[in-house]
């Protein structure tokens, strides 16, 4: 004996998103995130935000992190860019800080999805 199946026809999922984002949003998005995806860049930022005064020089960077120069200057590059740090040239020493709210920007930017 075979018993009927019923298939209901209702919606299985609602969107969790009123609008989906635009390209421009989700490359901007897409390139903060991919700045936070190193694990030495998330120690600068720590080193940065405990820092005296918030802000650090690239010369205090390196010894903690364990890089050369050149290396924490490529990972402080990409921090600015995705606009995670400021940067400020005193002489021959760049000087980085955080971002006005950028961390919560991030945040506001990964609940937008």
């Amino acid at each position: 004996m075979t018993l009927p199946v019923t298939i209901e026809q209702t919606a299985c999922c609602t969107p969790r998103a009123a609008s989906t984002l635009a390209l421009a949003e989700a490359e901007r998005i897409a390139h903060l995130f991919k700045a936070l995806g190193d694990p030495t860049r998330i120690r600068l930022l720590s080193l940065i935000s405990s820092a005296e005064g918030g802000e650090a020089c690239i010369c205090d960077l390196t010894d903690p992190v364990g890089l050369s120069q050149g290396t924490v200057s490529h990972h402080m590059r990409l921090l600015a860019e995705a606009g995670l740090v400021t940067r400020e040239q005193r002489g021959k020493w760049a000087y980085f800080s955080l971002a006005d709210d950028a961390l919560e920007a991030a945040g506001k930017a990964l609940r937008s999805i």
